[in-house]
């Protein structure tokens, strides 16, 4: 299934989905000119064998280990392919309006960047020694996937469902459509927690449990940031 839009308009103009689509697209064409991309990805997207020693000295509070968490933040805005920054964008594109609606531009900016963070983290928790980059926004991007379906799961979502070269579109709730999404990505968390799939699982690519961390965060998160119209700025 692939989401092409909802039946659900925002009322106000989304301006930070804006900005993050116009960052995420400009940060891919650089990358794409970038004369070694290898070295680019290892300074910027977040390298878990790398991190968890700087995490574990912020902790303990060394506060010089700061400016090797910064991937943790470059990482969100990185992506591996046009195929990965497409799929990113159209999500964010699809649902992040209403979210942003919801919270207001301030309120979804660190909304989104929390998640994204938080999504990072349950990541490196997997794999704590992995040197394997991760990289994308698919973390805070399944942030704002739990936060519609929180607080709009009987909005219909318009997909299609390629069927060979025939595309077959339909209408379903976002509840169907989202929680169908989670629970493939939390059967792949799960199912990648072995050394050997969780392997397999790096080779590919994805970052399943990022995924399904994100999307439980944002379902949860949005409880707080969410407090009514008197608070959205």
């Amino acid at each position: 299934m692939v989401p092409i839009g909802d039946f659900n308009p925002s009322r106000r103009t989304p301006y930070v989905v804006y900005l993050l689509l116009a960052t995420n697209i400009l940060v891919f064409i650089y990358e794409i000119f970038h004369p070694d991309l290898n070295q680019f990805f290892n300074q910027w997207a977040v390298i878990p064998a790398k991190v968890t020693p700087a995490l574990g000295a912020v902790f303990s509070g060394q506060i010089q280990a700061w400016p090797y968490l910064v991937p943790m933040v470059t990482a969100m805005f990185l992506h591996g392919g046009f195929l990965h920054l497409g799929g990113n964008m159209l999500f964010l594109w699809i649902f992040g309006d209403n979210v942003e609606d919801r919270l207001g531009h301030v309120g979804f900016l660190i909304f989104y960047l929390t998640c994204g963070l938080v999504a990072t983290l349950v990541q490196i928790w997997g794999n704590p020694s992995s040197e394997i980059p991760n990289l994308g926004a698919s973390g805070a991007i399944a942030g704002v996937l739990g936060a519609y379906i929180v607080r709009f799961p009987s909005a219909r979502i318009q997909a299609i469902f390629p069927l060979g070269l025939i595309p077959i579109p339909f209408s379903v709730p976002a509840i169907v459509f989202i929680g169908f999404w989670f629970v493939q990505q939390a059967f792949y968390s799960f199912a990648s927690l072995g050394p050997r799939t969780q392997t397999g699982m790096e080779s590919g690519g994805i970052a399943y449990l990022a995924h399904a961390g994100g999307f439980m965060i944002g379902a949860l998160l949005i409880w707080l940031f969410d407090r009514g119209p008197q608070y959205r700025y």
